[in-house]
């Protein structure tokens, strides 16, 4: 379309895969996947990203244009859906058991099992599964990154896309679980329990300075980018 002459510009999510892809015109936004506007029912926050993103089209530098809308919207991350009005809190001090953070992490996972199971077929489908390990696999990978750098369970793909792909499905998995529970929550809430309420929330912010000083750049890439959502990086300090 460029060289036909007609101009484009698109929104980047994932700022990182942008910069790799070298779109003529891009803006990266801080929000949730699937929400390139931020929240929604917010028409001013929505037109000021539109208005930031059109912006692009008067720019002469180049000829690729990446740059950041480093705004939040003005209600947080949160949107309302069906799910639990207050998430089980599964977290263990460390103290009180003799257990590795894996394992509080697998025992988790048996726990909420069944509430995914339910979400699964209330829903009929799952978005679990991106990185084709189960999800007792996956935990396991990632909590390897502990002890050093693991062995990569797939041999089709990079270590640091491995990493990536099982990463989020650790958390969507926890995230279907949670809002498999009767009730109304929103996705701020459910993000705020899987980070500072679950043994796997904690599991990530101990993997997280390992893996950001890990020689693989694939997998460093990951950490500085994708492992850790922005709303939640206050839990590292």
């Amino acid at each position: 379309m460029e060289e036909r002459g007609i101009a484009t510009v698109s929104i980047s999510l994932v700022r990182d895969n942008t910069k790799r892809i070298r779109p003529p015109r891009a803006l990266w936004v801080p929000f949730e996947l699937g929400r390139p506007f931020g929240a929604p029912n917010e028409p001013v926050f929505q037109t000021k990203v539109l208005r930031s993103v059109l912006a692009l089209f008067e720019r002469v530098d180049g000829p690729v244009i990446l740059d950041d809308f480093d705004e939040d919207p003005p209600s947080g991350y949160s949107y309302d859906q069906v799910g639990s009005t207050c998430p089980i809190s599964f977290l263990q001090a460390r103290a009180e058991t003799d257990a590795s953070i894996l394992q509080l992490v697998l025992d988790e996972i048996d726990r909420l099992r069944p509430w995914y199971n339910l979400a699964v077929e209330k829903r009929g489908r799952t978005t679990f599964g991106v990185g084709k390990l189960d999800i007792v696999d996956a935990v396991r990978f990632i909590a390897g990154f502990l002890d050093g750098t693991p062995d990569n369970p797939r041999d089709n793909i990079t270590l640091g896309e491995a990493l990536r792909f099982t990463s989020e499905d650790v958390k969507t998995w926890y995230f279907e679980a949670a809002t498999a529970q009767p009730g109304e929550t929103n996705s701020r809430a459910v993000a705020d329990w899987f980070w500072g309420e679950t043994s796997a929330g904690q599991l990530f912010l101990e993997v997280y300075p390992r893996i950001i000083e890990n020689t693989d750049k694939g997998v460093h890439r990951v950490a500085k980018s994708q492992f850790i959502p922005r709303a939640q990086e206050h839990r590292l300090s």
